[in-house]
């Protein structure tokens, strides 16, 4: 949960530059609906998948392929390939053991999308799936608010206050997802992700999506 660990979601708004740029989010109100929003988008679209490779690691290929498949927006599509590389290259160098070894090079020959690749590589470490699922959902809306902060529109004693009025959205999201699995998977957002989709036409950027 270290903000410094180099997974690269700094680098990623979750789709909120491109929602303020063309004026979805203009106040604090919207800024919390917006972390909302994407707390209940990673609770249906990214826990199902890092659920069942939790529970059978031997299903990352079929997990992939059903990730890239259900990822249409090219530009999400585009972030969760590169932040699954990197955090499955990460841990293994962190925490070697010839597990996360086998996870990295059966990861070369996928899309190697993050949510499967969570699950994988986080049941390696013996992490409960309790914990990676309230980890997932609070650095969702961590990195959402972090992005806040650096593009201006809202300052970092707000952020934490709005980080805070979140969390019974977060409780009740992760009490939703807890037994979610692969047949589960959902767009609760699709406004959210509309929105994320036109960040490559943005005329300007700070972040990679």
């Amino acid at each position: 949960m270290d903000s410094a660990f180099p997974t690269g979601a700094f680098a990623h708004s979750g789709g909120l530059e491109a929602a303020w740029q063309q004026g979805d989010v203009e106040d604090g109100e919207a800024l919390q609906r917006f972390v909302q929003a994407s707390i209940s988008q990673a609770a249906t679209a990214a826990i199902p998948l890092i659920n069942a490779a939790y529970r059978d690691p031997g299903k990352i290929e079929a997990l992939d392929a059903l990730a890239d498949a259900f990822l249409t927006n090219a530009v999400a599509n585009r972030a969760s390939r590169v932040q699954g590389r990197t955090l499955v290259a990460t841990v293994s160098r962190i925490w070697p053991s010839e597990e996360l070894a086998d996870l990295r090079r059966r990861a070369e020959h996928l899309c190697a999308h993050v949510g499967p690749l969570t699950g994988a590589a986080l049941r390696v470490l013996d992490l409960p799936l309790a914990t990676v699922q309230r980890m997932v959902l609070f650095s969702t809306a961590r990195s959402v608010l972090s992005a806040a902060v650096r593009l201006g529109m809202t300052g970092s004693y707000e952020a934490q206050r709005l980080q805070w009025l979140c969390t019974p959205w977060l409780d009740a999201q992760l009490e939703r997802c807890a037994e979610l699995d692969e047949r589960d998977l959902a767009q609760t957002a699709p406004i959210l992700d509309l929105l994320h989709a036109g960040h490559d036409r943005l005329y300007s950027r700070l972040f990679q999506s």
